[in-house]
């Protein structure tokens, strides 16, 4: 199993971060500058640098290098979120949206298990709002994230 993300802050670092915790493997690549809305991105998340500084060429390498995303928010998806499903869903890639306002973590996680299986998942994509968007959304990302590689690592042990 492997994480990759954007490494912006919010969903997307709240992905790798869980990773890390967990002893998965992560990625992914992010714009030229290592640029985030804080800044660079630290050297201790192991992205690779795009050529670009635009965020819409590193969200299609991702969703292209991944075998499918995942996307969460807090309610509808706007802005580089809705960006994300609609080149997924462009690149004929698999894409999952776990709505925080709709679904337990306990549901999410069987929503995102048993779309693991059925795509044959192992390196996933996770996307997001940033930080700034919705102050909510990385302990969310970080909780579910934590869960599922759990799960995945531990099956049948979700604790």
């Amino acid at each position: 199993m492997k994480i990759i993300s954007g490494g912006q802050t919010g969903a997307d670092q709240a992905a790798l971060d869980a990773a890390i915790k967990c002893g998965v493997e992560h990625g992914g690549w992010l714009p030229k500058g290592r640029k985030t809305e804080k800044g660079p991105l630290p050297g201790r998340y192991r992205l690779q640098e795009m050529s670009s500084g635009n965020y819409r060429d590193r969200t299609e390498k991702n969703i292209l290098e991944s075998d499918g995303t995942l996307i969460c928010s807090h309610g509808k998806l706007s802005r580089g979120s809705a960006l994300t499903e609609a080149l997924a869903i462009r690149h004929n890639r698999p894409c999952l949206h776990i709505n925080f306002n709709h679904y337990s973590e306990a549901r999410a996680v069987d929503a995102i298990m048993a779309w693991i299986l059925e795509n044959t998942i192992t390196t996933i994509n996770v996307a997001g709002p940033r930080a700034s968007g919705d102050p909510l959304i990385y302990e969310a990302v970080f909780n579910l994230i934590s869960a599922v590689l759990r799960h995945l690592i531990h099956p049948g042990n979700r604790e």
